[in-house]
């Protein structure tokens, strides 16, 4: 084996090693809150995205194991409310309701980056803002008067995030919630028949209701990662 050939191993390894490590956020984590509105979608409301928005809150988990990567988990509390009255839609009887309930949503996501999101590392074209996609799974719990709503969903949305400071990020996203079931709506008696108006036998994934999220956030990053420097003593890399 020649030295040539040995030299050439060790440039790759470098090579490998300086690409992941460039890679690496200055800090592994965020946390931090989020607030704005939710609204329903579904047989009380078919095609209108924000119709009847109502407050929401939550809090929010991100870890960040590169620039484009993050794993999100959040825990939202919402209102959601809808009515049949005023709808194109013909109801069995011509029966009308109103409905209004409270929902809790753990779920979690993957976010992608569509820009290297960091405020340094210029070199590597990193940018201070990004717009980004995510998608995951979750859990719905409505409860209220006898008809609690408990399923898994899952989680789809677009948003932009911009680091106004040094660990201080600003962000704004909305996204959908799709149900496995047609319940969400049904909160009593008197609005039961939304559960299944027609009585048409669906799939698991069609026809069920959906409930969405436009969000402000505020987040914080903690959790510096460890940094490589030489150790006079031995001139080998050690971690911090």
């Amino acid at each position: 084996m020649t030295s040539t050939f040995l030299q050439r191993i060790f440039a790759l390894a470098l090579i490998a090693c300086s690409y992941s490590n460039i890679g690496a956020q200055e800090y592994k984590y965020e946390i931090g809150g989020m607030t704005g509105g939710a609204c329903y979608m579904g047989d009380a409301n078919k095609n209108s995205f924000l119709k009847g928005l109502n407050p929401a809150l939550g809090a929010v988990f991100r870890y960040t194991p590169n620039f484009r990567w993050a794993v999100k988990a959040d825990l939202m509390w919402g209102k959601i409310s809808g009515t049949t009255e005023g709808l194109k839609n013909v109801f069995p009887n011509n029966a009308q309701a109103t409905f209004s309930r409270n929902i809790v949503d753990l779920g979690g996501q993957m976010e992608f980056n569509f820009f290297p999101y960091s405020d340094k590392f210029a070199y590597l074209n990193a940018k201070r803002f990004s717009p980004y996609a995510f998608m995951g799974l979750g859990f719905t719990l409505a409860p209220g008067n006898g008809y609690t709503y408990f399923g898994p969903n899952i989680s789809m949305g677009i948003g932009i995030k911009y680091k106004i400071a040094n660990r201080i990020n600003l962000g704004c996203e909305y996204s959908f919630r799709k149900l496995f079931g047609d319940g969400l709506d049904k909160t009593n008696d008197s609005n039961a028949f939304l559960d299944n108006p027609y009585h048409i036998e669906s799939s698991y994934l069609k026809n069920k209701d959906w409930y969405s999220f436009l969000l402000l956030s505020v987040t914080w990053d903690f959790g510096p990662r460890c940094q490589p420097c030489n150790n006079a003593k031995n001139n080998s890399s050690i971690y911090e």
